[in-house]
């Protein structure tokens, strides 16, 4: 055999050998890599989930069972008679349990409000259900207006006849002086006033 022939025998399994140890390093490499590839890309999904979980919690729609507040509520209305009245409140809260029960914080009424002479009851707090249109009145309230100025512990207003009335004592001062009964009615818009139970009055001569 020649020697020519003998190096080119040699070089081409030089270059075979080569490329299978340069195989070899990259089969090492990869070994090594793609762990650590796969390792990083389970890391970003969990850091992902995490963040998308966070977001949703604080992106959570509101409660729909939680009850519905309004702050300075107005409830505007006519009587059967036409005429107007208006209930205020600082805090109004629908009954989640009962939709048509409204719970009202240190309500306001005012009857007669387009009258010459309007009466205004105020509470320390009332309950307002609108399928009946009744509005009861109770802690400290005061009946002011229309010759009318007594302070009792609850009151019932009939929003559809304009008629208030209460089954609790009532004391104060009327065109007539001063009255104390245990129940009374308050009719045709404070022109006519009915006190039962212990009535106990002291009229004033004019």
């Amino acid at each position: 055999m020649s020697p020519a022939a003998t190096g080119s025998g040699i070089e081409p399994r030089r270059d075979v050998f080569e490329r299978w140890r340069r195989h070899s390093r990259l089969i090492r490499r990869l070994r090594i890599l793609l762990p650590m590839a796969i390792g990083l890309i389970l890391i970003i999904v969990a850091g992902f989930v995490v963040r998308s979980t966070l977001i949703g919690e604080k992106a959570k729609p509101v409660d729909t069972q939680a009850p519905i507040q309004l702050v300075n509520p107005r409830f505007v209305g006519r009587d059967n008679k036409g005429r107007a009245f208006v209930i205020t409140a600082r805090v109004a809260t629908r009954d989640p349990a009962d939709y048509q029960r409204v719970i009202l914080q240190t309500p306001a009424l005012v009857l007669d409000e387009e009258g010459d002479n309007p009466m205004r009851i105020s509470a320390l707090s009332g309950v307002y259900r609108e399928d009946a249109r009744l509005l009861s009145l109770d802690g400290d309230v005061k009946l002011n207006g229309a010759d009318l100025n007594f302070t009792t512990a609850s009151s019932l207003f009939n929003t559809a006849t304009g008629e208030l009335e209460g089954a609790g004592e009532i004391q104060g001062v009327g065109a007539l002086g001063e009255i104390i009964a245990k129940s009374y009615g308050v009719y045709d818009k404070g022109d006519r006033l009915v006190f039962k139970g212990g009535v106990h009055t002291r009229v004033e001569s004019k």
